[in-house]
């Protein structure tokens, strides 16, 4: 299987749940602490474009640092490259567990959708 590497939280139930999961896949797993070492402004920005996915689903938009800096209103406003410099400037911003093996990238975590990229 291949080398994977995840964004995560070690006690964020659904990353356990992501972690348990691939590992059962016959996954390696490269573990990064996404509070302690969030992806940098280029992981980041790689990881967007690789992922085909809307900028605004890299946001943890249910966790308390989101509501608390109010940017539900505020991202609207903001440019591309000012969304992400926020979310590189702190992991607790970021949807997670982010897994990536350098040509895909899922988001959260959903069995269906790891079947369907990280499955045999």
């Amino acid at each position: 299987m291949s080398k994977l590497l995840i964004y995560q939280y070690p006690k964020c139930g659904t990353c356990r749940n992501a972690v348990k999961w691939l590992q059962s896949k016959g996954h390696e797993l490269e573990m990064r602490n996404i509070f302690e070492e969030p992806p940098t402004v280029s992981e980041l920005t790689v990881l967007i474009e690789k992922s085909s996915l809307d900028l605004k689903k890299f946001f943890n938009v249910s966790g308390e640092v989101y509501k608390e800096m109010g940017l539900k209103d505020k991202l609207q406003n903001m440019s591309r490259d000012e969304q992400i410099a926020l979310l590189s400037s702190n992991g607790r911003l970021i949807k997670r567990p982010i897994v990536s093996n350098g040509e895909h990238v899922t988001v959260g975590y959903k069995e269906e959708q790891y079947a369907e990229v990280w499955g045999n």
